[in-house]
């Protein structure tokens, strides 16, 4: 009882546990609910689902042209929400882009990626994106405020309409439209958690106007002009894959990978998202007052180590077997390329959450060579498959080892930046 008190009256970790609690809860749902869905729908329902969530989440991370990202950075709360106005709009007018394209190449975009069964859903991808887009903005409006306790509860909501509608639908009649409706559903009901609560601060809405959002546009313009391309190249690097191997291989060798993903990346949705987020909000203001985030940093690395790797370990060891038995026999193939790809999950646990230093600091340059080198990468291993006609397994080696290596790289250039510029001769945190 007296640790938590203790774990409590740390700021840091008090924030860090109320985001925990509710994304334990939105991620604990899903994973809980899996056995349920692996045995309602199929590995070609779960690859296509796959499809539709990877093309989303790369439109999506740059919605807002990474404007979102500025909110928290303002001295005034005016600046604030002229730039969540100026995030919001920015995102509607991506979606509305995204639904033109679509509506000009359907045909030809499902060819491509050589899935029919996507047809109706390619058309709500931009409502997906626009939600994915609001969500980010209003994220960052209650991180700024410290409201971790808000998020935390959208995130539940989003969780359980999402399990919800997937369950009942596969119960009813299994296929990919209750997969997918139910992550559609579930952006809406997150959303409208967070917009409610904004729209009754009518003091501070009144305060939005379009010169404002035209002069933070322009002072921030390095979000967009470097940060938006960083991320991109990010999100594309990591749900590319998911495009490439329905391409290459097939969609129900991606239903596997999507398990594969789903599994893996739950410490990092659980713990890291958590960290990370309030890492940035403490690693801003040691910086504003000292000069540098150092000390925010290692400490962040501490925890993110004494977690990952217990945690890993055991998930290397036991993980196959887990998979059949949990998820049953049709998804062994699930657990094969879980173990392979191990380590690259372990790393990025550990880099995520604190690749926000580079917002930090607005070292958005830096940030576009890493991830576009991160992109380069995958790229290059994509052409080594289709060239040497490498299986589903050789493949899933080379992008993990590959990009192990680039991961241990960014580490090092993520502690050079948070050293600041006057690590020396300042005051303790």
């Amino acid at each position: 009882m007296n640790k938590i008190k203790q774990l409590t009256k740390n700021d840091f970790n008090k924030n860090v546990l109320t985001l925990l609690s509710g994304t334990m809860v939105a991620q604990g749902i899903p994973i809980a609910i899996s056995p349920i869905l692996t045995r309602l729908y199929t590995p070609n329902d779960f690859g296509v689902l796959a499809l539709i969530v990877a093309i989303s989440a790369v439109f999506g991370s740059i919605a807002n042209a990474r404007y979102e990202i500025a909110i928290v950075l303002p001295e005034k709360d005016e600046d604030a929400i002229n730039l969540t106005a100026l995030s919001v709009l920015v995102a509607l007018a991506l979606s509305f882009s995204l639904f033109a394209i679509i509506v000009l190449f359907h045909n030809p975009i499902l060819s491509m990626l050589g899935n029919e069964n996507i047809s109706f859903w390619l058309y709500m991808t931009p409502v997906i994106v626009f939600f994915i887009g609001l969500f980010n903005t209003l994220n960052f409006l209650n991180t700024r405020f410290k409201q971790y306790k808000f998020v935390a509860r959208a995130k539940m909501y989003k969780a359980v309409v999402s399990a919800a509608i997937q369950v009942i639908a596969g119960l009813i009649k299994p296929n990919v439209h209750g997969l997918v409706g139910g992550q559609l559903s579930a952006h809406i009901f997150g959303n409208g958690s967070l917009l409610i609560r904004l729209m009754k601060n009518k003091e501070l809405l009144a305060k939005i106007k379009f010169t404002e959002m035209k002069r933070l546009a322009k002072e921030y313009i390095n979000f967009p002009k470097y940060s938006m391309w960083a991320v991109l190249a990010n999100n594309l690097s990591q749900n590319i894959i998911s495009i490439f191997i329905s391409m290459l291989f097939s969609t129900i060798t991606l239903g596997f990978y999507s398990l594969v993903n789903r599994i893996l990346a739950t410490p990092s949705l659980l713990i890291g998202t958590s960290i990370g987020q309030v890492f940035f909000q403490q690693a801003t203001a040691e910086k504003n007052k000292h000069g540098h985030s150092i000390k925010t940093y290692k400490s962040t690395m501490k925890k993110l180590l004494y977690l990952a790797i217990p945690a890993y370990v055991i998930m290397f060891v036991f993980i196959e077997d887990v998979i059949i038995i949990v998820f049953g026999e049709d998804w062994s193939t699930a657990g094969q390329y879980a173990q392979i790809m191990m380590p690259l999950f372990f790393f990025r646990f550990i880099t995520s959450p604190v690749s926000t230093i580079v917002s930090v600091y607005q070292k958005n340059g830096i940030d576009l060579a890493i991830q576009f080198s991160m992109l380069f990468i995958t790229a290059i291993d994509f052409v080594i498959a289709l060239f040497f006609h490498l299986n589903v397994e050789e493949f899933l080696y080379l992008l993990t080892y590959s990009l192990v290596v680039h991961r241990i790289g960014t580490f090092y250039i993520y502690y050079k930046i948070s050293k600041g510029t006057s690590e020396q001769s300042t005051p303790t945190v």
